[in-house]
């Protein structure tokens, strides 16, 4: 009942306004005005609002700094996001000069040539010079930001040497959670389709694959050792989500009937970040970047970056799938392995 008296209460204060401003519009044309017309007055009046507003719309644009810039993520903690950040930044001093330019020549242009009866615009048809330089200008500016950003894109797309020291993580996006899975000793990931999705095998790992059995699944948060290179393989379940770790500078979509992949080498660890942030409660997070459905907001997953030493004794902690599977000895089902 409220909604319908606000929005009738609504209704009402607009018919009244069209019907004042109607009023006012036939009694201007009774008395011989011409109310289409615009002076030489109202230009000169528009001019300055053009200056008002010029003041106004870059203090705004100040305050908007100065309020939010407490908000922007902290150092990155991958080594690609070194060079993401630089990108960034040099990116903004590409930016924001031609920004504050061009709009200060914008309202400044408005002001200065305001409409005046004796005065008359001069016809400009075309000038090769001219388009020669706002072409090229913007040209070489746009090489110099691709370039500088697909050497960074290459190091994260680029997948780690097999034979390096890393660890491999395979992450896995359905509505609302996210589930990882590492590699055991054997560095391979078991087979996984959604086929096999039954009970506890949310991630539809192939049992009779002999590469899973020493897999190790986790939910809710996993671990990846600083200084470290990480390669993410990453799937869905249902429906387009996208692994976006802010604080590394990363994100993929995980798109359903195909693997993705990145990889980046973890910096600073979850203390040293809390450190950093001056904050206790800091959690680096794996979040979907995809609007997958109603409970897309709640789709995360903590990350925790520790040292070799404690990553090690956290992942033997971990149950391998292999052990979860049935026990011929113990009376189970016989898991039939390929050759």
């Amino acid at each position: 009942m409220m909604v319908l008296l606000v929005s009738v209460t609504v209704l009402l204060v607009i018919i009244s306004a069209a019907q004042i401003l109607k009023i006012a519009e036939l009694s201007a044309i009774s008395k011989g005005v011409k109310v289409y017309e615009i002076s030489e007055k109202d230009n000169r009046v528009q001019a300055v609002l053009m200056l008002v507003f010029l003041v106004f719309y870059f203090s705004f644009f100040a305050w908007q700094y100065l309020k939010w810039s407490h908000l922007m993520l902290p150092v990155s903690a991958s080594e690609h996001g070194v060079g993401v950040d630089s990108l960034m930044n040099v990116t903004w001093l590409f930016i924001i000069p031609v920004f504050i330019i061009t709009h200060i020549l914008l309202f400044w242009f408005a002001f200065k040539y305001a409409f005046k009866a004796n005065r008359k615009a001069v016809f400009f048809s075309h000038s090769n010079k001219l388009e020669l330089v706002w072409t090229l200008v913007p040209s070489l500016a746009l090489t110099v930001l691709i370039l500088y950003g697909l050497n960074n894109w290459n190091k994260i797309m680029t997948p780690v040497n097999s034979e390096e020291d890393h660890v491999l993580i395979e992450l896995l996006g359905q509505q609302f959670s996210w589930g990882a899975r590492y590699a055991g000793d054997d560095k391979k990931l078991g087979r996984a389709n959604v086929n096999y999705i039954e009970g506890a095998n949310f991630m539809g790992i192939d049992s009779t694959d002999n590469n899973c059995k020493d897999d190790i699944v986790v939910k809710g948060e996993f671990h990846i050792p600083v200084n470290v290179p990480v390669q993410f393989v990453m799937r869905s379940n249902d429906v387009l989500h996208s692994a976006y770790m802010p604080h590394f500078r990363a994100q993929m979509n995980c798109v359903p009937g195909m693997k993705t992949q990145f990889n980046f080498v973890p910096t600073i660890t979850s203390k040293e970040m809390k450190k950093i942030t001056n904050n206790e409660n800091f959690e680096y997070l794996l979040l979907c970047n995809k609007i997958c459905g109603a409970a897309h907001y709640n789709m995360q997953m903590n990350i925790v970056v520790e040292s070799k030493e404690d990553y090690a004794k956290w992942l033997s902690s971990q149950k391998k799938f292999g052990s979860s599977l049935p026990n011929p000895s113990e009376g189970g089902a016989l898991v039939e392995t390929q050759k």
